[in-house]
């Protein structure tokens, strides 16, 4: 690529532009897995700062969208492992609408989803809040999979993990996403103890 051999030599403006052509990307990326602006803009500069330091390891072999994939991917990953923040979610987290929706509509909620865009938004917010307990690398499959419809193999060139790793790791965050809904729904407190 012709913007990476110029920035590689010291061309500024190169940079500037593989930066504004890909930020949209990386910020869209990141988002995925931090909620606060702030943390997806730490994530965002230090994406394109290892990409800037490590631009002379890009050799134009794959596209330059899919290097810096990898490279958000990771820096995502270190900096969610670097938190150490894994809170348990449990019911009492849950809004009063989160939890109705729980309650009435777990099982309809794929049908349910193009009928009612406020359900649509709860059980996205829910399924995101579900997400977060997991550990960086569950998040980061079932992301990509699931929630961005990427093959094994496009994960595999993302994250450079084995195609057994995405595929064991998927099916594990699945079953792990599955229990922490299941350990919600047998957790709930009467409507009483609500009121």
């Amino acid at each position: 690529m012709e913007l990476a051999r110029l920035a590689r030599a010291g061309d500024e403006s190169a940079f500037e532009e593989i930066m504004r052509r890909y930020s949209p990307r990386v910020f869209r990326f990141a988002s995925r897995f931090f909620n606060q602006r702030s943390l997806v803009e730490e994530a965002a500069q230090e994406v394109f700062l290892k990409a800037f330091t490590e631009l002379g390891s890009f050799e134009g072999r794959g596209s330059m969208e899919g290097w810096l994939t990898r490279i958000t991917t990771n820096t995502c990953l270190n900096l969610l492992r670097s938190a150490k923040r894994r809170p348990e979610l449990t019911v009492s987290d849950l809004t009063e609408n989160e939890t109705t929706w729980l309650d009435s509509n777990m099982g309809e909620a794929a049908a349910e989803r193009h009928k009612s865009s406020e359900r649509s938004l709860v059980a996205a917010d829910l399924a995101g809040r579900v997400l977060q307990t997991l550990s960086p690398d569950d998040q980061l499959v079932l992301t990509l999979i699931d929630g961005e419809d990427n093959s094994v193999k496009e994960v595999v060139e993302m994250t450079g993990w084995s195609e057994s790793k995405v595929k064991v790791q998927a099916f594990r965050a699945r079953r792990r996403m599955r229990e922490a809904v299941e350990k919600l729904l047998g957790h709930k407190p009467s409507a009483a103890a609500r009121t």
